[in-house]
C-alpha cells in the first residue's frame, strides 16, 4: 500500500509523508512538514512552516496548522507545531506554530478532540484526552493539563493554566487559572463544585473523591486561607494525593498575576 494523495493537493516534495497517509483533495502541504503514519487529511487542510504530525490522526476539512502567530513581537523565526497520536481535529480548526517567547513550539499531545472553529493560538501547551469544544478559542500561551473537558465558545486568556481532570462551561470568559479537578462556569467565571462525573469515569475513589469536595468547601464555599484549609484536612486525613495537588495548584496561582500562575508579577 502507497500513501494516497489526491490530484488537487498541493504536496511539497521535501515534506515528509508516512507510506499509509493520506491526503486529501485542495490540501496544501509545505515543505517542513512530517505527516506519521495512519494520519488522514480530509480535504483543503493547509500545513505551513515547521509541523509534525504523529500517527493516526484524522483532521478535517478547511484545518489550518502551522499559520504564523497572531503576535506583534514574531519576526519570522523557524518555530513549529508538535501534534502526538490518535487527535481528532475537526473541520475549520487552526493551531498556530510558536512564538520566540517560550520554547518557539505550539504543542498538542495525543487522545485529544479539537471540535469545529476552535481555536489554539502560538505557544499553546495541550496534554492528552483534553476535549475542546465548538468555537472554543485558547489564546497564546495557555496550557491545557490532560483529561480536561472545555465547553463551546469559551474564550481562554493567555497565560492560563487550566488544570487536570477540569471542565468549564460552555460560553464561560476564563481569566484566571482553572484548578485541577473543579468544574468552572459563568462569564465572569467560578468554581462550581468538582468535577465528580470525569473523575467518577477516570477511576477515582469515592474517598479521594470525598476529600476533594471537602476541600473544596473549605476553600471555595468557607473562604478559609489554604494554611486553615491544610489544618483541618490534615486533622481529618483528608490530605489524600489528589487534594494535595490541587492545594499545590492553588498555591502557585496565588504566587502568579492576576490569578495565572505562569503570569508572574513584574518587579517595580
Amino acid at each position: 500500500m502507497t500513501r494516497l494523495v489526491a490530484e488537487s493537493a498541493r504536496v511539497d516534495p521535501r515534506a515528509r509523508l508516512a507510506w499509509d497517509s493520506v491526503v486529501g483533495p485542495g490540501c496544501v502541504i509545505g515543505p517542513d512538514v512530517e505527516i506519521g503514519k495512519g494520519t488522514q487529511l480530509s480535504s483543503h487542510v493547509c500545513m505551513s512552516g515547521v509541523v509534525r504530525v504523529g500517527e493516526f490522526n484524522t483532521i478535517g476539512s478547511f484545518v489550518s496548522i502551522g499559520g504564523e502567530p497572531q503576535d506583534l513581537s514574531y519576526w519570522g523565526s523557524a518555530t513549529r507545531v508538535e501534534i502526538g497520536d490518535h487527535n481528532r481535529i475537526d473541520e475549520r480548526v487552526t493551531i498556530h506554530r510558536g512564538s520566540e517567547k517560550e520554547d518557539g513550539v505550539t504543542r498538542l499531545g495525543s487522545h485529544n478532540h479539537l471540535r469545529a472553529s476552535s481555536h489554539v493560538a502560538h505557544d499553546c501547551k495541550l496534554a492528552d484526552r483534553i476535549s475542546l469544544g465548538s468555537l472554543a478559542m485558547l489564546g497564546g500561551h495557555v496550557h491545557v493539563e490532560s483529561a480536561v473537558t472545555i465547553g463551546e465558545e469559551v474564550g481562554v486568556h493567555q497565560f492560563v493554566t487550566v488544570g487536570g481532570f477540569s471542565l468549564v462551561g460552555g460560553q464561560s470568559k476564563i481569566v484566571q487559572d482553572v484548578p485541577c479537578f473543579m468544574r468552572v462556569d459563568g462569564n465572569p467565571s467560578s468554581v462550581r463544585g468538582i468535577n465528580g462525573r470525569r473523575l467518577k469515569r477516570e477511576g477515582l475513589s469515592i474517598a479521594a473523591r470525598a476529600a476533594l469536595r471537602a476541600a473544596h468547601q473549605l476553600v471555595y464555599l468557607a473562604k478559609m486561607s489554604l494554611i486553615q484549609a491544610v489544618e483541618i484536612l490534615e486533622v481529618r486525613e483528608l490530605l489524600t494525593t489528589e487534594v494535595v495537588c490541587l492545594l499545590t495548584f492553588l498555591e502557585d496561582q496565588h504566587q502568579g498575576r492576576l490569578g495565572r500562575a505562569r503570569d508572574r508579577r513584574r518587579e517595580p
